[in-house]
């Protein structure tokens, strides 16, 4: 995949899918300390332990519909490409954490992609099932995001709707300029 949203679009789903109706997304940029750090974490149904061993081999999944899962695999190998590490940890009936970690200026490292918008559509997908709390820090600047806050203000809306989706889309990428110091992701 091209940019590390997409990665993490493709985690988010796997939460979903996990009956999770809680997610956490921590992104921490710290160019100073040549680190690049992604943790998503639910309380899904969380992977059985014989899976969770062999979870990021690209012909081990928990489909039924097709024999081959690559979206751990090449999640994995993103961060490895970077002199990264690569983790995951499940306990049945409790959540799963994937964490990533990249050399922050490593030239293979794939750019972050326009995470606001990535966000934004999950939660248009999926905002009435789940909550999203998201954290986002660059250097020593930190931005969070929960979508529990966001639905106690709404009264009637919901937060599905195309005008709150849009307005969440721009107040996250605003923030995010703005933890960047202007630099757009």
């Amino acid at each position: 995949m091209r940019e590390l949203s997409l990665h993490i679009l493709d985690i988010l789903e796997n939460s979903r899918k996990a009956k999770a109706d809680k997610i956490e997304l921590q992104i921490s940029e710290n160019p100073g300390k040549n680190s690049f750090i992604i943790i998503i974490a639910d309380n899904g149904k969380g992977i059985k332990k014989e899976l969770l061993e062999n979870i990021t081999d690209p012909f081990v999944t928990s489909r039924t519909t097709r024999e081959v899962g690559l979206g751990l695999s090449l999640f994995k190998n993103a961060a490895e490409r970077t002199n990264g590490d690569f983790e995951i940890k499940s306990k049945k009936g409790r959540g799963t954490v994937v964490r990533a970690e990249f050399e922050y200026d490593n030239i293979d490292r794939a750019p972050l992609g326009d995470i606001a918008t990535t966000i934004s559509n999950f939660i248009a997908a999926n905002g009435e099932e789940l909550e999203i709390i998201y954290e986002h820090s660059f250097a020593d600047e930190k931005f969070e995001f929960d979508s529990r806050e966001i639905k106690k203000e709404l009264d009637d809306l919901s937060i599905q709707s195309s005008a709150i989706v849009s307005w969440i889309q721009e107040y996250l990428a605003e923030n995010i300029k703005e933890i960047r110091g202007g630099e757009a992701f």
